[in-house]
């Protein structure tokens, strides 16, 4: 049973619900990634075109996109085959020629009879000094033209995507958006002067000048915060979700991180004693840790990281480090191969290269806890690695692998306690933002 309310249902039908939407436009937003009237909603304009009337195009900068009202004057035939078709029209002060290459003349003489008042609005230029507009984007009686936008919003588009297509696409969706009772404070909405969610997604999708689709724009200002919000609340209820399973306490005895400190010819930093506590107490907690290590390079997160898989050796399990790279796994086993050997672990590596029975010798290993810290690559993810009791998984450099594979390298042991590490520099904000959902030791 789903939990969302009935009123959002429309937002959140098939895409060719829509009218005009077919099974060929399907395929085509699917390029953009947009598969529900949902998307539409929030796929926003970025850019627009000027579309209100002027007296003439007399005295104005070209080219430009100029909307003004005409008189049509005459009809003059291409006299050659390859030459265009032209209409002559005058607006209040001069008179120039609409361009056609390709011409249906029946479209013509009816979109544009002799005689007649009509708005045109496209592209003006000068061609051989003289002013021209070459196939009109708009054609319209006066009373037609009460419904052209001051101002045209241009949203982005595919191949096989035109702009009117995507604009009529986007208009069925806004008219789809309910009316709802808004979720922020009516005191912080005025003191912001941002407009409710309903008029937040109507003005931006009807701006009335270029400075409504820049990114202050009150509007948009109200549903970036809106999608902050959300995730925001997204992240909490993950936490609260992932402090309420129940994981395993591995409490560190001191026994293996003893001796690497004493075969240390330095001490560990404030920042890395810190980081090593703060890990050390979440393995010790009934909850499973989900911890990011942020440093930057040299700063001594592998370090970290060994000590923090030492804790999961002596608490009688294992520890497995991965890494997105063979180069960088076999960095790492040259940095911490003196360090185990130190705290009298067994460290071994596990890569794409290892075959036959070199691979299945230390599969047969891992399987029965005579290796205590695994160095692997991907091919850590493949099925047949199997511990015998994996209580920590760390990850280095975490930006390049995925979700989906760090939470299957979690499934390789009970109740495995997650670490992931990065260099890349993010600034407090930004990271509370992205890793909301994981403690974080810097």
């Amino acid at each position: 049973m789903s939990g969302r309310p009935e009123v959002l249902f429309p937002l959140f039908a098939s895409l060719d619900s829509l009218p005009g939407i077919g099974p060929k436009l399907v395929r085509v937003f699917g390029q953009m990634e947009i598969g529900r009237p949902r998307d539409l909603l929030f796929t926003m304009p970025n850019a627009g075109v000027d579309r209100r009337c002027r007296p003439t195009v007399a005295g104005l900068t070209l080219p430009a996109t100029v909307t003004t009202e005409v008189t049509v004057l005459r009809h003059l035939p291409n006299q050659a085959k390859g030459r265009p078709y032209r209409v002559s029209v005058s607006d209040s002060e001069m008179e120039f020629p609409l361009v056609f290459f390709h011409a249906n003349l029946d479209w013509l003489q009816k979109k544009l009879p002799q005689g007649e008042r009509r708005v045109i609005s496209g592209r003006a230029e000068l061609f051989d000094g003289t002013v021209q507009m070459a196939h009109p984007d708009y054609i319209l009686t006066p009373e037609e033209a009460l419904q052209l936008p001051r101002f045209e919003p241009v949203y982005p588009l595919t191949q096989g995507l035109a702009q009117k297509a995507m604009a009529k696409a986007i208009a069925a969706a806004v008219e789809r958006a309910p009316e709802l009772d808004d979720w922020l404070e009516a005191a912080l909405l005025e003191s912001m002067g941002w407009p409710r969610w309903h008029d937040a997604v109507t003005q931006v999708h009807a701006p009335d000048s270029a400075k409504d689709i820049k990114p202050n724009a009150p509007a948009r200002q109200r549903l970036a915060y809106d999608e902050f919000l959300s995730h925001q609340v997204t992240l909490s209820l993950a936490r609260s979700r992932r402090r309420s399973r129940k994981g395993r306490s591995s409490a560190a005895t001191g026994r293996f991180q003893a001796r690497v400190l004493e075969a240390l010819p330095y001490r560990p930093t404030g920042a890395q004693e810190r980081a090593m506590r703060e890990i050390s107490e979440d393995l010790a907690d009934s909850a499973r840790m989900n911890r990011l290590l942020q440093g930057d390079v040299g700063s001594g997160k592998t370090f970290v990281a060994f000590m923090s898989l030492l804790v999961a050796v002596e608490a009688g399990g294992q520890g497995v480090l991965m890494a997105p790279t063979e180069i960088l796994a076999r960095q790492h086993l040259e940095a911490l191969k003196p360090l185990a050997e130190a705290a009298r672990v067994v460290l071994e590596t596990l890569t794409g290269r290892d075959k036959g029975k070199e691979r299945s010798g230390k599969l047969a290993a891992l399987r029965n806890g005579e290796i205590q810290i695994l160095l692997g690559t991907h091919a850590v993810f493949q099925k047949d690695v199997e511990f015998r009791d994996l209580r920590l998984a760390i990850i280095d450099e975490q930006h390049r692998f995925g979700v989906a594979q760090r939470m299957e390298l979690g499934k390789k042991g009970d109740t495995v306690d997650v670490l992931v590490m990065t260099a890349t520099p993010i600034p407090r904000s930004l990271s509370l933002t992205h890793f909301g959902d994981l403690d974080m030791s810097v």
